[in-house]
């Protein structure tokens, strides 16, 4: 491991002091590229406006339209927690405005991602005029043409990379498509779908739609928008931490969906706390656990909720799924490694792992826990029956992953039978007989478009912190801040004296700790080995509420008794 020290301009960090700004964020500010105090605000008023947004108008008359003549819509979504957020968004926001609407996520182990021509056969069972595709559909040019010759007409709203063919949809709008010059490129699924709704909001004040009849409030949808785009890990940009930010504050204030209460209180959270990392680790992860090991509806059901009892019920059975999927999960680890102790894992370049038990629904967060540890692109391939293998893919910095599929199959046009993603993530599906015949080939053009030097796992850290500013109010003015996916939060790097350590549950390490006199309190998760003499250890500054006591406390993410590499 080696360590790399953020850098910034000291004049930005001047005019952000100078601007009002505490010290110490204005040198995380500016290390993460934020210019200017305007770059901080987060009023609603700030966003890059709906008309932005290609074809938003145009998408917009057409909804519009459809609710004129009262149309009957469904809204088929993914089943993430993005597209479950986006379905979420969707149906709430357009029976809002007076829509017929239903809608529909497919089962991702019989009908896969995206609008098949399988998913639009069911879809027709429900006679819909209009199929709206949330977070998927950019790529379902065989679906489209399927609904198109049904008579269904399809909008789609998607934020994914496009491939070369364009779906004959009626309309589209996708910050990613090509010829869009929207600003801002990283909205999720269902950012993309919030922005929709704006734009019919307008097109339906303008129509007068709203002289007799109160307009809605769409800032209700924040919440669910705010946990969207957290849990897709999209980069948080200025335009997105406004969202965030704008969805927090309104579960911090009582006021988001009975759902999302549900979900904070079986996490064992604090809606009154809740921060960004509260979102993706807690809860996203256990609505996630629908889509990944049953039906992702139930997720959906829970965010539309409309009754206390109802939303509790289902995030309790949410949660009992999210338990089962952390178990499968220990064991394909398990097993995983098992298979990785027997192959040279550092002379290679890439990581394509199969094995015939793995579940459909967990070798993503396989695939990511494996990347971590061995900082390698990692493809992780579960039997999809009928001799296909499914995969799910994750990546380093340096390589673009779903670039280096298209690559691939560009070279051998027989070898991946579908694919899609972005640069750090990516699905593909494969031969079973083909597997070993992926491996190499995979690794020969990963070993074309990445070098060892892309390979070395360097920790980026904002440098010391003083004893005397390790406070509670320090560690509370950070949490309150929106960090993320490229946005990272803050991450400090000190060499402390161990006073004490003692394991907890078999597998975490408490620690107190010494620098400059003073102690403080540490946990290392999942370490539970001891420490012999001092440490340099990379950390995050956290309030720690237990018992009613309020205190502060390091939460390791690196720690070793070496001084460490510095990285240039």
């Amino acid at each position: 491991m080696q360590i790399k020290l953020r850098t910034f301009d000291s004049n930005i960090v001047s005019t952000l002091i100078a601007e009002g700004v505490n010290p110490l964020l204005a040198n995380l500010f500016a290390a993460r590229g934020v210019a200017n105090k305007h770059a901080l605000e987060t009023s609603l008023g700030q966003i890059i406006p709906p008309t932005l947004l290609t074809n938003n108008t145009a998408m917009a008359k057409l909804l519009a339209d459809a609710i004129a003549q009262n149309k009957h819509l469904l809204v088929i979504g993914d089943y993430d927690a993005d597209g479950a957020t986006a379905t979420a968004v969707a149906v709430k926001g357009l029976r809002a405005f007076g829509a017929r609407v239903d809608f529909l996520v497919p089962n991702r182990f019989e009908y896969g991602y995206g609008l098949t021509p399988e998913i639009v056969a069911l879809a027709a069972q429900q006679k819909p005029d209009v199929i709206i595709t949330v977070d998927n559909g950019i790529a379902s040019v065989e679906g489209v043409a399927a609904a198109n010759a049904l008579g269904m007409q399809v909008l789609i709203t998607d934020h994914h990379l496009p491939g070369q063919i364009t779906p004959q949809a009626a309309c589209i709008i996708n910050p990613n498509q090509h010829g869009c010059d929207f600003p801002s490129k990283h909205l999720a699924g269902v950012g993309v779908m919030f922005y929709g709704l704006l734009a019919l909001r307008a097109e339906l004040r303008a129509r007068g739609a709203f002289t007799l009849t109160p307009e809605p409030n769409l800032t209700e949808l924040l919440d669910l928008v705010a946990l969207g785009t957290v849990a897709d890990l999209v980069k948080l940009d200025d335009n997105n931490r406004i969202l965030v930010e704008q969805g927090l504050r309104r579960i911090r204030a009582g006021a988001c969906s009975l759902g999302i209460s549900a979900l904070l209180r079986v996490s064992g959270r604090q809606p009154q706390q809740v921060n960004a990392q509260d979102l993706g680790f807690y809860v996203g992860p256990r609505l996630n656990a629908a889509g990944r090991l049953d039906d992702m509806r139930l997720g959906i059901q829970c965010l539309l909720a409309e009754t206390e009892v109802e939303a509790a019920t289902i995030a309790q059975q949410l949660h009992t799924l999210n338990l089962q999927r952390r178990s499968i999960e220990a064991d394909m680890q398990e097993g995983a490694q098992l298979s990785l102790d027997d192959i040279a894992v550092e002379s290679q370049f890439s990581i394509s792992i199969y094995q015939d038990d793995w579940h459909q629904g967990v070798i993503g967060i396989l695939a990511s826990r494996i990347k971590e540890r061995h900082h390698r692109p990692v493809i992780a391939f579960a039997n999809a029956g009928d001799g296909l293998l499914k995969g799910s893919g994750r990546s380093i910095a340096g390589l673009h992953l779903r670039d280096a599929l298209d690559l691939l199959a560009k070279h051998q046009p027989d070898l991946i039978l579908k694919f899609g993603g972005h640069a750090m993530a990516a699905g593909l599906t494969i031969k079973l007989v083909d597997f070993e015949r992926f491996n190499h080939s995979f690794e020969a053009v990963v070993k074309s478009l990445i070098t060892e030097a892309d390979l070395a796992s360097v920790l980026e850290v904002d440098g010391s912190l003083a004893a005397d500013v390790m406070t509670f109010e320090t560690a509370q003015a950070l949490e309150n801040q929106v960090w993320g996916q490229g946005f990272a939060p803050p991450l400090f790097f000190d060499c402390f004296e161990v006073v004490s350590q003692r394991v907890l549950s078999e597998k975490h390490l408490k620690l107190t700790l010494k620098k400059e006199n003073a102690l403080i309190e540490a946990i290392y998760f999942n370490c539970a080995e001891a420490f012999d003499g001092p440490i340099f250890a990379a950390y995050q500054l956290q309030t720690n509420s237990y018992n009613g006591a309020q205190k502060v406390q390091l939460n390791l993410k690196y720690a070793t008794c070496e001084k460490p590499l510095f990285a240039s």
